[in-house]
């Protein structure tokens, strides 16, 4: 596994920025190291000091040094303190310290990890993930022993992207977790990761995965330096890390795939996409991403081709519907009654015979009292929360209906909308289009279905010169490659897609063999027989 460290080394000009000093040597005393680590970090109670001393060997002095609640008193107990106690209780020989301090790296800690360190700074950093410090009087450097065991989510099943038939395990918040449920899935020697300290005062890690000889080399240095380049104090979630790196930071489009599943990480990396796996948070990051990537569903691949391509252009069309219909309703009752037919021209203007307001007032209040609702049931306590969204949501329509505010048409609109909006399998252009939808309520209210069609070029135009890491955002469509076109608005059957999508492609081009159709056993006897007489 390589590790790197982040630099934070990027100059700036600004006079009030702090530089950082350099890291602090190792005393040789014991009680100045104690004391400047004890000046580091207060009087903090959950920092245990514990010091050991055996009056037979006057020269060996040690000190332990590990965080409550970060460590396994048990690991402690019984790999650490014991074995030392019992050992050098026993001991009647003199013993230098250069001696114990080998003796204790080499022999005695049956741990799985043991590190040396020589600076104060690199000894705190391993002291706040779980290690226990063992200082030592009369030489500059020390030892920590990785004794970790804070409490843990268990791996439970994903909230936001639940599947039908699948795998039913989601990532935790503990990054080593992550790393191990990528490893299970993709056994081979290929798979790299990186990791890196990222937050001068959270150091959040952040592994970097991906398949050596598969992945972009041009799309791994750009993620890499964009990565180096970050220079805050806190990591606290993966969206620190998507809006650092992202392309294209004043669009309303996402260029980073977001996802709490393993599987769909791994399939991503199977791609030639990078994954971004972040501690504290269970959501990991997928790049490069296209604009399609954003309706593909780990499920597609779980179930039959013909029911997957369906599936996708609903998705597509619940895309449009969630983006168009409410500002194709204002348009069309605005500016272009006569596109209606008659009967139902004259059942619209009956209903809207007794509203007060303008079509586009009353798609802003719909939409605006829904969203209000959505935001209602997800803070909610989740026992109640649904139930007050649901009853909020038919009271309130059927309310608005009667009181002549609204009229019933619009309901359907905007709830039908709404329900369109949830059928894509990604939150993030889900929420783009909610924006989206806004703006194109407002054009369809001054300009009809002339500035709709004028701001669908103006997007397509901007999505079209949109790059992920340097991958067209529209690609293989634009630019087009019909060849890569076989998993994009509708997914052909597997033993037909031999090759990976030129958009993540590698050095690798080739998934699988080819002629893996299945035949019945007569048509593979004919065949191989043609062949031989060829």
């Amino acid at each position: 596994m390589n590790k790197k460290q982040q630099t934070n080394n990027t100059k700036n000009p600004d006079p009030e920025e702090k530089s950082v000093p350099a890291p602090l040597q190792l005393n040789a005393s014991l009680e100045a190291n104690l004391q400047e680590i004890s000046k580091r970090i207060g009087q903090s109670s959950d920092v245990v000091f514990r010091r050991f001393t055996n009056e037979s060997l006057s020269s060996l002095s040690l000190a332990f040094i590990y965080i409550d609640g970060l460590v396994n008193s048990e690991t402690i107990n019984r790999t650490l303190l014991q074995p030392l106690m019992e050992t050098f209780t026993l001991k009647s020989d003199s013993i230098t310290t250069e001696a114990a301090f080998s003796l204790i790296k080499d022999q005695m800690l049956p741990v799985g990890g043991v590190k040396e360190g020589l600076t104060v700074e690199s000894l705190l950093g391993l002291l706040f993930e779980g290690y226990t410090l063992i200082l030592f009087d009369g030489i500059q450097k020390a030892l920590a022993a990785d004794t970790a065991g804070w409490e843990k989510r268990s791996i439970n099943e994903p909230t936001s992207q639940g599947v039908i038939r699948g795998p039913k395990e989601a990532f935790t918040e503990s990054l080593r977790t992550g790393t191990s449920m990528l490893r299970r899935r993709l056994k081979t020697s290929d798979l790299r990761i990186e990791e890196y300290k990222i937050g001068q005062r959270t150091q959040t890690g952040v592994a970097l995965v991906y398949l050596d000889g598969l992945a972009s080399e041009s799309v791994l240095a750009e993620i890499r330096r964009r990565l180096n380049s970050i220079n805050t104090d806190s990591i606290l979630e993966s969206n620190y890390i998507e809006e650092f790196i992202q392309d294209g930071g004043l669009t309303p489009f996402p260029t980073m795939q977001n996802t709490e599943r393993p599987d769909a990480i791994a399939g991503g990396i199977l791609e030639g996409q990078v994954g971004i796996i972040i501690d504290g948070t269970p959501f990991a990051l997928l790049a490069p991403s296209t604009f399609f990537n954003f309706f593909q569903s780990s499920e597609d691949y779980y179930q039959r081709y013909d029911i997957s391509s369906f599936l996708r252009l609903i998705r597509y069309s619940a895309f449009f519907v969630s983006m168009l219909l409410p500002a194709l309703y204002i348009a069309v009752t605005t500016f272009h009654q006569e596109m209606l037919p008659t009967t139902l021209l004259i059942s619209l203007a009956a209903q809207r015979e007794g509203v007060p307001l303008p079509a586009l007032a009353e798609a802003l209040l719909m939409e605006l009292t829904f969203d209000v609702l959505r935001e209602a049931g997800v803070r909610m306590p989740r026992t109640i929360g649904p139930a007050i969204s649901i009853v909020g949501a038919l009271v309130l329509g059927q309310a608005a209906v009667q009181a002549g505010l609204v009229s019933a048409a619009m309901v359907i609109v905007v709830s039908f909308t709404a329900i369109s909006n949830f059928v894509i399998p990604s939150l993030a252009i889900a929420n783009s289009i909610r924006l989206i939808r806004f703006v194109m309520m407002l054009i369809a209210a001054t300009l009809g279905l002339f500035g709709i069609m004028s701001f669908l070029i103006v997007l397509l135009i901007h999505m079209a010169g949109l790059r992920s890491f340097g991958v067209p955002y529209l690609s293989p469509v634009a630019p087009m490659t019909p060849r890569y076109l076989k998993d994009i608005f509708i997914r052909v059957p597997l033993w037909d897609m031999t090759t990976r999508p030129m958009t993540n492609l590698g050095k690798e081009t080739r998934r699988q063999a080819s002629n893996q159709k299945p035949q019945p056993a007569e048509d593979q006897q004919q065949n191989q027989q043609g062949g031989d007489s060829s």
